[in-house]
């Protein structure tokens, strides 16, 4: 893979692109341990997005795996798992950080979030989300418990593994290498870093 084909992911903030249906997108995770938000809304329409609550009713477990269709909130296939180099440890539980969760952690000023990366993403291509739609939390490593309880642990993707993703539409696509740290949710060193993603098609 040519460095010169790659979209990089600036560390802490977005970046979106437009996809044509049955391009495959392979996200980097460039450095290891760090988390990318990653939301999809339907070129047609942007009030059609992928949402985790319908797609977790559809391949009927909590974290998607290598075949599996990602569906919008209107139940179609928008996005699904062609292969993957990772553990498989992604999330599609947690919501996108923004600034009341930094404000909960005890953040004194403003602090980058993925739901204005997101907005700020869109806003380039001339586009307004209709909401922030909870993202495929993509290389995030936040296990449910045999309690239920949910763990915040530090990411365990390792240098430049990476998931491939085709779109199953014609689909806006939006990254967040996610700025949290405050929690080690980005490795133990809690330091953001960029990632990158290509386009093949």
């Amino acid at each position: 893979m040519s460095p010169t084909d790659l979209i990089t992911i600036p560390a802490r903030r977005g970046k979106a692109a437009r996809i044509a249906k049955g391009q495959t997108v392979i996200v980097i995770n460039t450095h290891g341990s760090q988390v990318v938000d990653t939301w999809a809304f339907a070129a047609a329409d942007i009030a059609e997005f992928m949402s985790m609550e319908h797609s977790r009713a559809a391949f009927r477990h909590v974290t998607p795996r290598v075949g599996d269709a990602l569906v919008t909130n209107r139940r179609r296939p928008i996005l699904s798992v062609v292969a993957d180099t990772t553990a498989g440890v992604h999330d599609t539980l947690i919501a996108a950080c923004d600034r009341y969760r930094y404000e909960q952690l005890a953040a004194k000023t403003y602090h980058d979030n993925c739901t204005d990366n997101l907005a700020a993403a869109l806003k380039a291509l001339d586009l307004t989300p209709p909401e922030t739609p909870c993202p495929l939390n993509l290389f995030q490593n936040t296990p449910v418990a045999a309690d239920g309880e949910i763990d915040y642990r530090a990411s365990v993707t390792k240098p430049n593994q990476s998931i491939r993703l085709r779109a199953e539409m014609d689909l806006v696509i939006v990254f967040s290498a996610c700025p949290q740290d405050m929690l080690p949710t980005n490795g133990v060193d809690r330091k953001p870093t960029e990632a990158h993603f290509r386009v093949e098609g």
